[in-house]
């Protein structure tokens, strides 16, 4: 009989939002004032003395990330932690990662933790791969005589030999997820919580990943809670999924397909957003700054409403480059119904009679989407710029920009294909009759 690895009892995990009204300029400068004084007139005090001046128009408001969320894990399961951003999956993982605490309820785990939240957690930029492996295996709670017997097994894993005595702080970040997601993986813990830092590493490496952890499961019985949002790699690793919407439980199965649906049904108001804008300056950096990046139609409109299969639709990514670099790529990911299709790059006409010269100062990309190709359904598309095997600029993940286009309609004019088909991908490939042979 299998044991409760994970309990959660009424689990709530409270924020306070600071909001402060717009109030008159003077006042702000008063009051910025009157601190600075405050704090050349009085050096060593701890704490501020208070101010008449101060705005009194600030007040705050509570924010309940996780509220009354129960439900427990058995030893060996792999369940799958899905939603939307914002639904609470990061947040609970933190709690069970001791992370941060719990405002209300109970956690109760049996056995050890290995947790993969963040790319490079615990990892020190001027030390060596090698120092950092023995550093992060240690925070995670292995011996020395531990790391010594697996650390020949973490490198070959993580494929970073070659780099082994450099710093890190010179590793990509596809590296460095490769070599976390190494240690975690070979830390004997009974429990081994993964976000979505997966999606950080490429396809081989996301395929490598998914069998390492379907076999710690399998064969050495370890609990796995894995969050991402490629429902594809959920249905295969996952035997349950427990579906999250604003900090609670809204569906709990061992039907994973049910629990996909779920999220697909859940992201229809979301799906909704064709165009995204860069609200300040975020991602900022010398060689691209995205600021808008969508989906647009002939007329360079963002696309409004489904399309059919036979529209014609552009990716367009607007964005600032203050320092040219030929290894700059600037591209996008299609995920068809949960499932990664491909990505493209500008980069990848390189060589050609239409390859483009490296970006400057500001511009406009623009390629179009094989919509004929793509099945019925949502399709999720994410930003994504890169230094080509040395850095991510906008690495894919939860925080990536992402745009959404919905195909609708009938495949094609046969009265027997009115609805979707398995898979992410429709082919529009001619068919012919061939003379039988003698005839």
């Amino acid at each position: 009989m299998s044991k409760t690895a994970i309990k959660i009892e009424n689990l709530g995990k409270r924020y306070l939002l600071a909001h402060q009204a717009p109030h008159l300029l003077r006042e702000a400068l008063a009051y910025r004032g009157g601190r600075l004084v405050h704090r050349l007139t009085h050096p060593f005090e701890r704490r501020a003395a208070p101010f008449t001046n101060v705005p009194s128009n600030s007040n705050k408001e509570e924010f309940w990330a996780l509220r009354n969320l129960s439900f427990s894990v058995q030893e060996g399961e792999r369940v799958g932690i899905i939603g939307r951003n914002g639904a609470g999956k990061s947040t609970l993982l933190k709690v069970l990662s001791r992370i941060t605490e719990p405002t209300e309820g109970r956690v109760s785990l049996r056995g050890r933790v290995a947790s993969l939240l963040e790319v490079g957690t615990g990892f020190h930029p001027e030390l060596t791969g090698r120092e950092n492996i023995y550093l992060n295996a240690a925070i995670l709670g292995m011996t020395r005589a531990e790391i010594r017997r697996n650390f020949d097994a973490i490198v070959d894993f993580a494929g970073v030999e070659k780099f082994l005595d450099t710093p890190v702080k010179r590793y990509s970040s596809g590296m460095y997820v490769r070599l976390a997601f190494a240690i975690a993986a070979h830390l004997d813990s009974e429990i081994l919580i993964v976000d979505e830092v997966l999606a950080v590493g490429d396809m081989e490496f996301q395929k490598k990943c998914m069998g390492k952890m379907d076999e710690v499961s399998h064969k050495e019985g370890r609990t796995i809670l894995f969050v991402s949002h490629n429902m594809g790699a959920v249905s295969q690793l996952c035997s349950r999924a427990v579906c999250l919407e604003r900090g609670h439980v809204v569906l709990d199965t061992n039907d994973v397909s049910e629990g996909v649906r779920q999220y697909m049904s859940a992201s229809q108001d979301e799906a909704a957003m064709t165009e995204w804008r860069n609200p300040g300056n975020m991602f900022e950096n010398q060689w691209f700054t995205p600021l808008r990046f969508g989906v647009y139609d002939e007329d360079g409109k963002p696309v409004s409403g489904a399309v059919d299969r036979r529209s014609r639709v552009w990716v367009e990514i607007e964005g600032v480059t203050a320092t040219p670099n030929p290894a700059l790529g600037v591209g996008y990911a299609l995920y068809s119904n949960g499932a990664l299709l491909y990505q493209s790059y500008q980069t990848d006409q390189a060589g050609g009679p239409d390859e483009l010269q490296p970006l400057n100062q500001r511009v406009c990309l623009r390629t179009q989407i094989p919509v004929s190709l793509l099945n019925l359904g949502e399709q999720k598309i994410e930003l994504l710029v890169q230094l080509h095997g040395r850095q991510w600029l906008v690495p894919p993940g939860r925080t990536t920009p992402s745009v959404f286009l919905r195909v609708d309609g009938m495949l094609n004019a046969s009265p027997y294909c009115l609805t979707k088909r398995p898979g992410p991908v429709v082919l529009d490939v001619p068919w012919s009759l061939r003379p039988m042979s003698g005839e």
